[in-house]
């Protein structure tokens, strides 16, 4: 009888522990994952918000740096700005490569 009790004992503090286990991970994954937010994905949606901004407040006559090239913006269009890099020299340029605006 006192072997049966044991293994009925062993069993059920078996089971506990592999429910312990369990809600030990997913904490461990809930902090993991807090942290990667906390320090990864807010700064990032900060920063495209600050770039989108930027892009937003563009006007013809700024001088920006896009693709590694200064120039004039000469005309914004929707996905695009045509912008003078030299007296008579219009180059066609994504609005996603201007990164800085003077």
């Amino acid at each position: 009888m006192e072997e049966t009790t044991a293994v009925v004992e062993t069993a059920t503090s078996a089971a506990t522990t592999t429910a312990n286990d369990w809600w030990g991970m997913l904490l461990y994954c809930l902090i993991i994952f807090a942290i990667i937010y906390i320090f990864m994905v807010r700064p990032n949606k900060k920063r495209m918000a600050e770039y989108q901004k930027m892009l937003d407040s563009l006007k013809v006559g700024n001088r920006v740096l896009a693709a590694g090239i200064y120039g004039t913006i000469k005309k914004i269009n929707e996905k695009s700005i045509e912008m003078e890099i030299a007296d008579g020299v219009v180059i066609e340029v994504n609005k996603g490569a201007i990164a800085n605006v003077e």
